[in-house]
């Protein structure tokens, strides 16, 4: 049994954690002798540690897993991804000891506020671009922002392949313009700022739906708190979590016409079976086939 308190949680509270049962009644299983730690015999007052063996009755007890949602401010340079080839990765950035991954990306030479997790199932619904949750962006280009730039960043853009959807943008500075999006195409900012000639020098994300990234210094984390997270859980209440939500729907296509097949010469169908049976030929046949029944 470990000891040292900031490491280890009381008994009781280990057994009623992995939902079995309550703190009162884990209480009664210790002081019934029905509880071990790593084998040994166990009272009320124990403290279990992470490499702690606990057991009821002879069955393992387990924890629930503890989800986790963190917002970095991601520094430039650091990739957004779990891959341990990539020596930059964001995962080896905060070292947690849980295993989180990244909800989304943020290019390596962009910085601001990116979520992680170990909540597999919040990703989709916070990702798909049909769910329509905002990502605002303060972006820095390499000359004047103009009203026509605006307007035109603000009315889509076409790229790979397609037209950017209307999204909400405004001037800051001489250089420095506000956009807010709900999708997120592959470098899609930079994309866009390219087809209309201009070139992004700072790209920072500040807010994603509605967790700002506020006074969190580059290159540190938190925990996003209880009221962040009953908020986001209102917003994709209704979200889609699958790829529908990102697709949008075609017109069925008309059905075409069936060609008719032209019987060929050997083929066998109804109407030639008809025909055969009713041709001169076949006529004949019956005839003198019946005659000569008729002369028996």
């Amino acid at each position: 049994m470990e000891t040292n308190k900031q490491q280890t949680i009381n008994l009781n509270k280990y057994i009623s954690s992995s939902g079995i049962c309550s703190r009162r009644e884990a209480e009664r299983f210790i002081n019934e002798g029905r509880v071990t730690i790593n084998g040994k015999p166990t009272q009320l007052g124990n403290r279990v540690g992470k490499k702690d063996v606990v057991k009821l009755d002879g069955r393992l007890v387990k924890p629930k897993r503890t989800t986790l949602y963190i917002a970095l401010n991601k520094p430039v340079g650091i990739v957004s991804t779990t891959d341990g080839r990539e020596k930059a990765n964001i995962v080896k950035h905060i070292n947690h000891p849980e295993r989180l991954f990244p909800i989304g990306r943020l290019d390596k030479p962009s910085e601001g506020l990116i979520f992680l997790t170990n909540d597999g199932d919040i990703v989709n619904k916070i990702l798909r671009a049909g769910n329509n949750h905002e990502k605002e962006y303060f972006v820095t280009v390499n000359k004047s922002v103009t009203p026509e730039f605006v307007d035109k960043m603000s009315n889509g853009i076409p790229i790979l392949g397609t037209v950017t959807k209307k999204c909400k943008v405004e001037k800051v500075s001489e250089k420095v313009f506000k956009i807010i999006l709900t999708q997120g195409l592959n470098r899609q900012i930079r994309r866009m700022c390219e087809y209309l000639d201009y070139e992004v020098t700072k790209l920072k994300r500040t807010r994603i739906m509605n967790v700002e990234l506020g006074f969190l210094q580059t290159g540190d984390w938190r925990e996003l708190t209880q009221e962040e997270m009953q908020q986001i859980n209102k917003m994709i209440a209704t979200s889609s979590k699958t790829e529908e939500a990102s697709v949008v729907k075609e017109a069925p296509k008309a059905k075409k016409a069936k060609r008719k097949e032209v019987p060929t010469k050997n083929s066998f169908n109804k109407k030639s079976a008809s025909f055969r049976k009713s041709s001169p030929k076949n006529k004949r046949k019956n005839t003198s086939f019946s005659s000569k029944r008729k002369r028996r």
